[in-house]
């Protein structure tokens, strides 16, 4: 059984069909990539899964469980972060304050310092910015207490939208390896990304999106050898 399955979910904003039957699986273990142009429904994919953005129609599942009419916090408390792209980090907290937020929605035990000794280890500048409001970090900072703060209430499956955008080629990589690091210690995610380089050596598959729908699931592989998909829907 799929770890978290979408199924065939519709959602509208105000009168406009953003998302028109939308469905996609993520296994156990999985880097699932959603790549596409602007505007193609990434974003509302994530925020449907959170029920931020109700779906009028289809079902979300977390380990065959119905999550589809639950509130964000319980969907959250089921085993499921969502990482912003606008990172919506408090800026009058410190990193350390930022973080104890993200552990209210922790599901699972090993206590609120071997949480934080986790996401420290991924994010060693974290911890040497602790006392530091997030006003005052850098871009690339921010993205890293935004994904910290989501894996401080140890999720199942963690919901990350524009991991990458706006920051340097280096600090590109470097999240790159975290997230693949992270990943491999047993979370499972669903990215959006905007880079095509970056989503294809993360993943494990992808889904091509295009107004609403998706266009194509493969492999990063596939995906290379398919020309017309990438010229179609992608900015290549």
């Amino acid at each position: 059984m799929p770890i978290l399955t979408v199924e065939d979910v519709h959602t509208y904003y105000g009168e406009a069909h953003i998302l028109q039957g939308v469905s996609l699986r993520l296994e156990d273990g999985e880097v699932v990539t959603l790549i596409g142009r602007n505007g193609a429904g990434k974003t509302t994919t994530l925020r449907s899964i959170m029920n931020i953005a109700r779906p009028s129609r289809g079902r979300v599942t977390l380990r065959g469980a119905d999550l589809t009419r639950l509130p964000t916090h319980e969907i959250v408390r089921r085993g499921i972060a969502w990482v912003p792209e606008e990172r919506r980090i408090l800026p009058n907290l410190t990193v350390l304050e930022n973080l104890r937020l993200g552990m209210l929605g922790a599901r699972r035990g090993g206590g609120a310092d071997g949480a934080l000794d986790e996401v420290f280890d991924y994010f060693p500048r974290l911890r040497e910015r602790v006392e530091q409001r997030g006003q005052f970090l850098s871009g690339g900072e921010q993205q890293m207490l935004a994904i910290a703060r989501g894996l401080v209430a140890r999720p199942s499956v963690m919901l990350v939208d524009e991991p990458t955008e706006g920051l340097a080629p280096m600090i590109v990589r470097n999240l790159t390896e975290i997230l693949a690091r992270i990943n491999r210690r047993g979370t499972t995610l669903l990215l959006v990304e905007q880079t095509l380089e970056v989503a294809m050596a993360l993943s494990h598959r992808l889904y091509v999106m295009d107004q609403g729908r998706i266009q194509f699931e493969g492999t990063p592989d596939a995906l290379r050898r398919d020309p017309t998909i990438q010229q179609r829907f992608l900015e290549v």
